[in-house]
C-alpha cells in the first residue's frame, strides 16, 4: 500500500498537471470499489473545476468548488494521466505501476480539458467519495495527526502511550494514533530509533519517544525529497523513479548484515500485526 510520501508525490504530480482543469465528463465502468460509487457520481462531478489538490494522510482530496472528492488508492490503485495531444504518452502518478495498463481494471475515468485521468485498481480496495465541507471534517475525525504535523509531539505521544500494552510497531501502523505511516516506513523508523518492534508502548522511555518523533518526521521528509520508494515501477509525471528504496536499512533485508556501525547483528523477519517486520536482532532493544 502506498504510504504518505508516495501519496504526496501523487498529489504534487496531479497539482502540477490538472489544477484548474474542468471535469467535462466522468465515466464509471465499475461501481463496486471498497465503497460503492453512487449513481449520481457522474452528474455531481460534471463541469466542476478542480481548484486544488491536497493530501491528508494517505488520502488525496480534489477541491471542486463547493464539494470535495476524496480518493484512496487502497492496495493496488493507480492514477494515470493521458495527455490528449499525445495519446501514446501514458503517465503514471501512483505508487505501483504497470508498463501496460490492463483495461479491465480501469474503473473510473475523468475527461478533462487537457488530460484523461484513469483510475486503475485490480484489487478494488480503493475508493472515491464525495463530501461537503462539514461531512469531510467528520470523515477525518478518527484520523490521527501526521508525523509532519506539530500535533504529533512529545506530549501527545507520551499521553497516548500511558498504560498501553500494545507493541510500538502496531501503534505506528494504527492510523488513529498517527496517520500516513505504513509498513515500510514503520520498519525504517524503528530501526533508526534502535527500538525493538515488539517493545510495549507503555515501557518506552522519554528518549525513545523523542527518537520516534524525530525519525518519523525526518524519514518521511527524506522519502518525499527522493520521490518516494519505487518498490515496483513507480514513476512521477516526469517519468522519474523514486529513489528512497536505495536508503532502506531493514525493509526486505532479511538475513543481511545490520548497517549500523559496530553492530554485527543480522536483519530478522517476523510477522507482527499480520505485517512483515524487519529488525536487527542485536541493536534494536
Amino acid at each position: 500500500m502506498p504510504e504518505l510520501p508516495e501519496i504526496e508525490i501523487v498529489k504534487q504530480s496531479l497539482d502540477k498537471n490538472i489544477k484548474f482543469e474542468k471535469i467535462k465528463k466522468v465515466v464509471v465502468r465499475n461501481r463496486s470499489l471498497r465503497f460503492k460509487i453512487p449513481k449520481n457520481f457522474e452528474i455531481v462531478l460534471k463541469n466542476k473545476i478542480i481548484n486544488k489538490i491536497s493530501r491528508k494522510s494517505k488520502y488525496l482530496i480534489l477541491h471542486l468548488e463547493d464539494i470535495y472528492c476524496v480518493i484512496h488508492l487502497g492496495m493496488s490503485g493507480t492514477i494515470h494521466l493521458i495527455n490528449k495531444k499525445n495519446f501514446k504518452k501514458n503517465t503514471n502518478t501512483s505508487f505501483y505501476s504497470s508498463p501496460n495498463l490492463p483495461l479491465k481494471h480501469n474503473h473510473i475515468e475523468f475527461f478533462l480539458e487537457k488530460y484523461q485521468l484513469i483510475y486503475n485498481d485490480p484489487r478494488r480496495f480503493g475508493f472515491f467519495k464525495i463530501f461537503e465541507k462539514k461531512s469531510l471534517s467528520d470523515f477525518f475525525n478518527n484520523v490521527g495527526p501526521e508525523p509532519l504535523n506539530n500535533k504529533f509531539n512529545i506530549n501527545y505521544i507520551s499521553n497516548y502511550f500511558i498504560n498501553k500494552k500494545k507493541n510500538i510497531k502496531s501503534f505506528l501502523l494504527d492510523q488513529k494514533f498517527v496517520s500516513g505511516i505504513g509498513n515500510i516506513y514503520a520498519n525504517e523508523i524503528l530501526f533508526c530509533c534502535k527500538i525493538n518492534p515488539l517493545k510495549k508502548a507503555k515501557s518506552l522511555t522519554k528518549l525513545d519517544i523523542k527518537k520516534i518523533r524525530y525519525f518519523s518526521k525526518s524519514i518521511l521528509n527524506q522519502a518525499i525529497k527522493k520521490g518516494g520508494s519505487s518498490i515496483r515501477d513507480f514513476k512521477n509525471v516526469e517519468g522519474r523513479n523514486g529513489s528512497y528504496q536505495n536508503e532502506f536499512k531493514v525493509y526486505q533485508r532479511e538475513n543481511l548484515n545490520c548497517l549500523n556501525k559496530d553492530c554485527f547483528g543480522k536483519i530478522k523477519k517476523k510477522v507482527i500485526s499480520k505485517r512483515s517486520t524487519f529488525f536487527c536482532n542485536r541493536c534494536q532493544k
